[in-house]
């Protein structure tokens, strides 16, 4: 099983970091997949002054890489009610079904409760249009939930991992 983590957030290693690969490391444990996983976490930050170049050699191999995965934990701080541009213009990338045989973990961190949603109102139809498979709501965490991050990400993994599982099973 290989996990890829996405990471849309203009300032690599932050908070975004954290979150998401707490959540690819509780679903990989939810699925059963502990010893058998491989983990490995993309910062876009790192890339992003190159995402419009379409013959890129680098993210080529880098959105290959992605499309490959089992399991794809994409994420990014809420921007303006959404996903970043940053996640969006390496998604741009996909044509149409272009990660149909993945399964979708959408993570997103904000300041507000009333951002919760955009988990689902956007960033879900984004996969989804792409061809993955999204079975469980996506996860949001306020800021104010940092410090009990572990216990969110588990309370979220009780409903989300039997889903995850399933998915990942066909």
């Amino acid at each position: 099983m290989h996990v890829s983590v996405v990471i849309g957030n203009p300032n690599p290693g932050g908070r975004t970091t954290r979150v998401a690969e707490a959540a690819a490391r509780a679903a990989i444990e939810a699925v059963g997949a502990g010893g058998r996983a491989s983990l490995e976490t993309i910062e876009l930050a790192h890339v992003a002054g190159r995402l419009f170049a379409w013959e890129d050699d680098e993210l080529a191999a880098l959105s290959q890489k992605v499309a490959a995965s089992t399991l794809i934990v994409p994420a990014c701080p809420v921007y303006k009610a959404s996903y970043t541009g940053l996640l969006k213009a390496f998604f741009d990338r996909y044509g149409s079904n272009g990660l149909a045989g993945t399964v979708a973990l959408p993570v997103m961190l904000g300041a507000a409760p009333q951002h919760a949603l955009a988990v689902e109102t956007h960033f879900r139809p984004l996969l989804v249009e792409l061809g993955a498979s999204v079975p469980s709501r996506g996860l949001y965490v306020l800021e104010s939930q940092l410090d009990d991050l572990d216990a969110v990400v588990v309370d979220f993994m009780h409903d989300a991992g039997p889903l995850l599982r399933r998915a990942l099973a066909d």
